[in-house]
């Protein structure tokens, strides 16, 4: 009687100590959400940066530890394409196994800023399986609660003067693309460019869209 009194006293201290720590993991998740939904909330009532805006300068490191600068105006003449990724994100995996050959098609000309958030350890994973280590990786939430990113993949083309010249959902080459031609001949969005081909982003015919001047 004495053995199983004991036994049971073992059992529920076990317990309890379990219950403890899924408490504690569960608030520091919840803080973690906090954190993150906040900001994006705040920001979004102020009004997203659109097309033909100056773009928000951001002073960040690369996940390397270089310092770089993400958007604002550029001495080197170069645009810069910031595209928005996540470890989780089928359709990201599949867009970064063709965006070697494309930035190399692009030569000097334009900069790729990958964008990321979330663990460290997970990201360098995924640049070390899609061979990413030539292009600049950054993790910093700050930079998507600031564009309004709510999706992935996300891209922004910045010119090299600083103004936002395209952006939106890209999970193609011809994407990518699209928005530099979009930048070329003032068209606002890949998907207006996509519409006045002819094409929707998911390769389906729609109707034609309108220019911008």
């Amino acid at each position: 009687m004495m053995e199983a009194l004991v036994v049971s006293q073992i059992l529920l201290w076990v317990a309890f100590v379990l219950l403890a720590l899924a408490l504690f993991a569960l608030t520091r998740q919840i803080g973690v959400l906090h954190e993150r939904i906040a900001p994006l909330g705040a920001l979004m009532m102020d009004g997203a940066v659109e097309v033909g805006d100056a773009a928000p300068s951001f002073a960040v490191r690369t996940i390397d530890g270089r310092p770089v600068t993400v958007g604002g105006a550029r001495a080197d003449g170069k645009a810069q394409l910031l595209l928005f990724v996540s470890p989780t994100c089928p359709v990201c995996k599949k867009l970064l196994g063709i965006l070697r050959p494309f930035a190399k098609s692009e030569g000097g000309a334009l900069e790729i800023v990958l964008v990321g958030d979330g663990e460290r350890s997970e990201q360098e994973r995924m640049i070390r399986e899609h061979r990413l280590e030539g292009l600049t990786y950054v993790i910093a939430p700050e930079i998507g609660m600031r564009l309004q990113v709510g999706k992935l993949p996300y891209a922004v083309l910045i010119d090299e003067r600083g103004i936002v010249r395209a952006k939106g959902l890209v999970n193609s080459r011809e994407h990518l693309e699209s928005l530099l031609v979009a930048k070329e001949t003032g068209y606002a969005s890949i998907q207006e460019y996509l519409s006045a081909r002819g094409a929707s982003p998911d390769g389906q015919p729609v109707m034609a869209g309108k220019r911008t001047a």
